[in-house]
């Protein structure tokens, strides 16, 4: 990677745009985050009302000869300052000589989730640098990234941390797309996970937190496949969960008004370091099933959660925080955030705004950006690191 003089060695910068024409909003909010210098990288997190080819054109004419682009889109960007909320399209630049970076794919996620995840984490086994993280986005409809994070997980093992977010569509749930190229051109792809290696001379930070706590009595995953629950203490699952809110199949044939209620109760998974949250999509009235877009293990102890609006906020700033604090004191170059876009929805625009600020706070007003995701990527230990409702930073010194 190539820095100009008197550049620091490492160096993040945040653009976006809301205008309407995709090349235009491309270039503007490309421009803005590269600020005049050579990033080693662009990171592209778009809504799907975009002509991408046209979008990433604009991105393109402010690359260097060696900056890589990747990106996906989103259920909502993030950016720090005015307008960051609101936003269509936001581009990120990293560069400086103290970073490295390496980009790859993996296809046919549905198909291969673990071999796609190792393909998208095989830049990260060609890092020299001392401090490394890999990143992960991933289409966020595939319904196996649990695998794909294992499978990138076999590739970057335990040495080095996994972060990243599963890419949305607005929450129209019907198809997500993943970009990966450079200044001569940009693949626009579905079905598929694209992987950053990121390596530094500085220390890279990561931060976890949902806001969400454990409420009831325990149940048990007695049956299930995937991310398919049939049964809960034995029990269909759907009328133990139903049970569980007060409510009965009458809620459940009304697909909508499932989701709403579900989306508010998810359930929790017990975990070494806490509970990984999963949030039923749908219900199968013929076998009493729960639908999830990520696994529910069988045999997992599981409680419905509870939050409220000041305890999600709480959270975006603590991921920040944690993430800062692995620092250990160095000065903040930037912050990527995976916020869920489950938050974003029962947040509103009102506390999406005072998400925002309270993140920026906790990172005393370093750059700042990411996205609303269907999935967060976050695997600092062990081979599982898929998480929902959930907030993931990673800070860059």
């Amino acid at each position: 990677m190539h820095s100009r003089a008197g550049e620091p060695s490492r160096w993040m910068g945040v653009g976006h745009s809301a205008s309407a024409e995709a090349e235009t909003a491309g270039k503007d909010a490309a421009a803005q985050a590269a600020g005049g210098r050579e990033p080693g990288l662009l990171i592209v997190f778009s809504s799907t009302g975009y002509d991408f080819d046209r979008l990433l054109d604009g991105v393109r004419g402010e690359a260097g000869a060696g900056t890589a682009i990747i990106g996906c889109t989103t259920t909502g960007g993030i950016a720090g300052g005015p307008g960051g909320a609101d936003a269509g399209v936001v581009v990120t630049a990293l560069g400086g000589s103290g970073l490295e970076v390496r980009t790859a794919v993996g296809r046919d996620v549905s198909a291969r989730p673990q071999e796609a995840g190792a393909d998208a984490a095989a830049g990260v086994a060609g890092l020299t640098r001392e401090h490394r993280a890999g990143l992960l986005l991933c289409d966020g409809l595939a319904g196996v990234q649990h695998e794909v994070v294992r499978g990138a997980y076999s590739v970057v093992s335990a040495v080095v941390p996994l972060v990243g977010g599963c890419a949305g569509d607005d929450m129209t749930f019907r198809r997500t797309h993943q970009f990966i190229g450079d200044r001569d051109g940009v693949e626009v792809l579905t079905d598929a996970v694209v992987g950053l290696g990121l390596g530094s001379d500085a220390r890279i930070g990561v931060g976890i937190a949902h806001g969400w706590q454990k409420q009831g009595e325990p149940m048990v995953v007695t049956r299930s496949d995937k991310g398919r629950l049939y049964e809960l203490d034995g029990d269909p699952a759907l009328d133990v969960y139903l049970q569980r809110l007060r409510a009965d199949r009458s809620l459940a044939a009304d697909g909508q008004a499932f989701q709403n209620a579900s989306f508010a109760k998810p359930l929790g998974l017990s975990r070494r370091t806490g509970e990984d949250i999963r949030t039923a999509h749908a219900a199968d009235l013929k076998d009493g099933s729960l639908v999830f877009i990520a696994d529910v293990p069988q045999g997992a102890l599981v409680w419905e959660m509870a939050t409220d609006e000041d305890a999600l906020i709480a959270a975006g700033a603590e991921s920040c925080r944690q993430a800062v604090d692995a620092l250990d004191g160095a000065g903040v170059a930037g912050v990527l955030v995976f916020d869920c876009g489950i938050r974003k929805a029962r947040l509103g625009p009102e506390g999406v705004a005072q998400e925002i600020a309270a993140m920026e706070q906790a990172i005393a007003g370093a750059p700042m950006a990411g996205f609303y995701t269907y999935g967060e990527v976050a695997r600092t230990r062990g081979a599982r690191g898929m998480h929902f409702l959930t907030v993931v930073t990673l800070a860059v010194a």
